[in-house]
C-alpha cells in the first residue's frame, strides 16, 4: 500500500507527511501534546472555551506578543460567540468557522502538530475543537516592526528615500507595488531545521532565465542548517566563488535597486528578519553603481561612475606602487620629489614596506573603531584620531608626511566605493599589494594585478561571467558598464541573462526639438 501510495503522489510527499504526529480527536491529548512542546513558556497562552448550549470545548492557543489581541477579539472571539449556539456538532462548528465565519483571509486548516506549532510561531492563532482531528489557524500577527525609511548604508541625494525592513511580507509588498505586473513570482522557502526562516524567491515570468531560476531551486532546496538569521548566511550557501575576495552575488536594502535588477531579468532572494535583499546573478560594473546613476541626467551619472572605478583602483594600487616606486624604481619619479620624499623621510627608522603597512593598519583600525563607536561619537571619534595619531607619528619621526598623505588619499578613495562588500575585497588585497611591492617592485605590482584579472575572469555568478560585458565582451551590454548612455539609448536587457524579451522599451524615444514652422 505505501508503495503504491509513494508511485500515485510522490515518495516525498508521502514521507512528509509520514514525518508529522497527527491531530487527535480528543482535545485532551492535544493540549497535553501543546503543553509538552512548547514547555512552561510564559508567553503561550493555552485557553480553553465552551460554546454554545451543547458545551463544545474549544482550545485557543497563541504566543503573546505575536498577535494582535484585537484583532483575535474581533475575527475569532466574536464568531465564537455569536455563532456557537446554534452549532449541534463539532464538526459543523470546525465545518462553518473553516468555511467563512472567522472574518479573516489568512484561514488554513492543518492535520499535523508540527504544521500547527509552526503557524502558532508565525504569529497565528491555532483552534482545536473537541472531537475533530484537524486544527484551524488564523492569521493575526500584531508584533511591533519598524517603519520602511531611508536606508543607511546606501544613501542617495535625488531618490526614493523607502528602504526595506526587517519583514519579509512588508518587503514583498514593496516591491509588488513598484512592479504591478501579474507575472511577478513570489516562491517561499523554510530555511533551518530550528528557526524557521521564511525566505522569499522574487522573479518576473518570462524575463528571468529558467537555468537560473533551477540552479537557484536547487541550491537552496540542499541548505539544511539548524537556523539562518540573516542572508549572509544564505549567500554564503549559495554563492558560486566561496573563497574570492570578490563578492558574487550582490546585497542591497534599497526597494529601486531591486525592482531594476528584476527589469532585467534578475532574481531577488528576500530573508525575513533582515532589510538586505540578494540580487543574482551580479557582475562586477553593478557594484559600482547607485540608483543616483539613473536618476541624474545621464552625462553626470557616467562621469561619477567612472570616477568610482578609478577610485577603486586607485584604493587598491596606490599604496603597493607607492612602495614599489620607493624601494626600486626612484628614476621613475621626478628628480624633486624624490628629493622632497628623501629628506622627509630622513630619520625614518622602518622601511618603506613596513612603513606603509603599519599606516594602513593605523588607517583600518581606526575606521573599524568608528564603525563600532555609538553613532553619536564613531565619526568624531574615527576623524580626531586620524588626525591626531597623524601628526604625532610625523612629529615623533615613525612615518613621512608623504606616508600619511598616501594613505589619506587611499582610505578616501576607498569610500567612493558605494557597496560595502566590493569595497572591504579592495581593503584586504591592498596588503597583498603593499607585500609584493616591497618585495618584488612594479613586477610584483603587474603580477599581482593580472593574478586578480585572471581570477575575475575565472568567477561566475550562477553561470554568468562576472566581469561580464568586458570579459567576455558584450558591445551591447556597454551601454551601462562603465559609463551608461542616456535612457532613450538603454533599448535592451543584458544580453547573457538569457532572458525571452530582450527589448525594454520602443525606438525613437530620443527627445527632439519643436520643428519651426514655415
Amino acid at each position: 500500500m505505501l508503495e503504491w501510495l509513494k508511485a500515485l503522489f510522490g515518495a516525498s510527499k508521502v514521507e512528509k507527511a509520514e514525518r508529522g504526529t497527527p491531530l487527535s480527536a480528543n482535545l485532551s491529548i492535544n493540549r497535553r501534546r501543546l503543553s509538552q512542546s512548547y514547555g512552561n513558556s510564559a508567553d503561550v497562552i493555552i485557553r480553553e472555551l465552551k460554546v454554545g448550549p451543547r458545551k463544545i470545548r474549544v482550545l485557543l492557543v497563541l504566543i503573546d506578543g505575536l498577535v494582535d489581541k484585537t484583532l483575535i477579539a474581533e475575527t475569532v472571539m466574536k464568531p465564537l460567540a455569536n455563532h456557537g449556539k446554534h452549532w449541534k456538532s463539532p464538526r459543523q462548528a470546525f465545518t462553518e468557522l473553516k468555511q467563512g465565519l472567522l472574518p479573516n483571509i489568512g484561514i488554513r486548516a492543518t492535520t499535523t502538530l508540527e504544521n500547527l506549532l509552526g503557524d502558532i510561531s508565525r504569529g497565528g492563532c491555532g483552534i482545536l475543537i473537541d472531537g475533530v482531528a484537524e486544527g484551524l489557524i488564523s492569521v493575526v500577527p500584531g508584533w511591533v516592526q519598524r517603519n520602511p525609511g531611508e536606508p543607511d548604508t546606501e544613501p542617495v541625494i535625488r531618490g526614493p528615500k523607502e528602504g526595506f525592513v526587517e519583514s519579509i511580507r512588508t518587503n514583498t509588498s514593496i516591491i509588488r507595488r513598484r512592479i504591478r505586473d501579474p507575472r511577478l513570482r513570489i516562491e517561499e522557502y523554510e530555511l533551518g531545521r530550528t528557526s524557521w526562516t521564511r525566505v522569499a524567491v522574487v522573479y518576473i515570468e518570462g524575463l528571468a532565465s529558467q537555468d537560473v531560476l533551477g540552479e537557484l531551486r536547487s541550491r537552496i532546496n540542499r541548505i539544511d542548517v539548524d537556523g539562518i538569521n540573516e542572508s549572509g548566511q544564505i549567500e554564503e550557501l549559495i554563492e558560486d566563488g566561496p573563497f574570492s575576495p570578490f563578492p558574487t552575488i550582490l546585497r542591497t536594502e534599497r526597494p529601486d535597486r531591486v525592482t531594476g535588477g528584476l527589469l532585467e531579468g534578475r532574481i531577488a532572494i528576500l530573508t525575513d528578519g533582515t532589510p538586505f535583499v540578494l540580487i543574482l546573478p551580479a557582475t562586477f560594473t553593478m557594484f559600482f553603481t547607485t540608483p543616483e546613476d539613473y536618476y541624474e541626467r545621464y552625462w553626470i551619472g557616467a562621469v561619477l561612475r567612472l570616477l568610482r572605478f578609478v577610485s577603486f583602483f586607485a584604493s587598491l594600487v596606490l599604496p603597493g606602487l607607492y612602495v614599489a616606486i620607493l624601494t626600486f624604481h626612484q628614476e621613475m619619479m621626478p628628480t624633486a620629489l624624490i628629493l622632497s620624499i628623501a629628506a622627509q623621510r630622513e630619520g625614518v627608522p622602518f622601511p618603506g614596506a613596513v612603513e606603509t603597512f603599519l599606516m594602513e593598519l593605523t588607517f583600518e583600525l581606526l575606521r573599524e573603531a568608528g564603525t563600532r563607536l555609538p553613532r553619536l561619537v564613531g565619526p568624531a571619534i574615527s576623524i580626531i584620531g586620524a588626525l591626531v595619531l597623524g601628526d604625532a607619528a610625523i612629529r615623533a619621526g615613525l612615518v613621512s608626511p608623504a606616508m600619511v598623505v598616501v594613505v589619506a588619499f587611499t582610505g578616501i578613495a576607498s569610500f567612493s566605493t558605494p557597496l560595502y562588500s566590493m569595497a572591504i575585497g579592495a581593503r584586504i588585497l591592498r596588503f597583498a599589494l603593499i607585500i609584493l611591492g616591497g618585495t618584488l617592485g612594479l613586477f610584483g605590482i603587474i603580477a599581482g594585478l593580472f593574478a586578480l584579472l585572471i581570477h575575475l575572469c575565472t568567477l561566475r555568478s550562477f553561470g554568468t561571467p562576472f566581469l561580464e560585458p568586458l570579459a567576455p565582451v558584450v558591445l551591447s551590454d556597454w551601454k551601462d558598464a562603465l559609463v551608461r548612455l542616456p535612457w532613450w539609448a538603454m533599448r535592451t536587457r543584458p544580453r547573457l541573462l538569457g532572458v525571452e524579451d530582450p527589448i525594454r522599451q520602443v525606438p525613437g524615444l530620443e527627445p527632439m526639438p519643436p520643428r519651426e514652422e514655415g
